[in-house]
């Protein structure tokens, strides 16, 4: 599979540069999302402009990232959904738990409000 990984201090993007993500593919994206927090990243968004179809395995990958950015107390956030992919997630009621959001700029700012308030939530313990 096919994408390319920008890093930042306080976040990764992670852009799968396939339309699809299926079975065939989403074993190689879990694997390097695996990697990624096992190599210190918290915050990871996906920039899923480029992907068309997503199948259950797809799907798979992505709650995998979910659960290790919750693990270290990160945050994973889904940009650029298109209407099929979208779709998927509202039929497996997964827009609740998933942080989707339309662009990756807008993914950028919901990281950094997540650091911030992790920051506050961190003086009030020590205070």
């Amino acid at each position: 599979m096919r994408f390319s990984v920008n890093k930042s201090e306080k976040y990764t993007v992670l852009i799968p540069e396939e339309e699809k993500l299926d079975s065939l593919k989403a074993p190689q994206l879990k694997a390097e999302i695996v990697t990624m927090f096992q190599s210190g990243t918290e915050n990871l968004i996906i920039d899923l402009s480029s992907v068309k179809y997503v199948d259950s395995s797809g799907l798979s990958s992505i709650l995998v990232a979910n659960r290790l950015a919750s693990e270290v107390n990160g945050r994973l956030v889904l940009a650029g959904l298109n209407e099929h992919v979208m779709k998927l997630i509202k039929i497996s009621k997964l827009e609740s738990v998933l942080n989707l959001l339309p662009t990756v700029q807008e993914a950028i700012d919901s990281v950094f409000l997540h650091e911030i308030e992790k920051d506050i939530e961190g003086d009030e313990e020590n205070n």
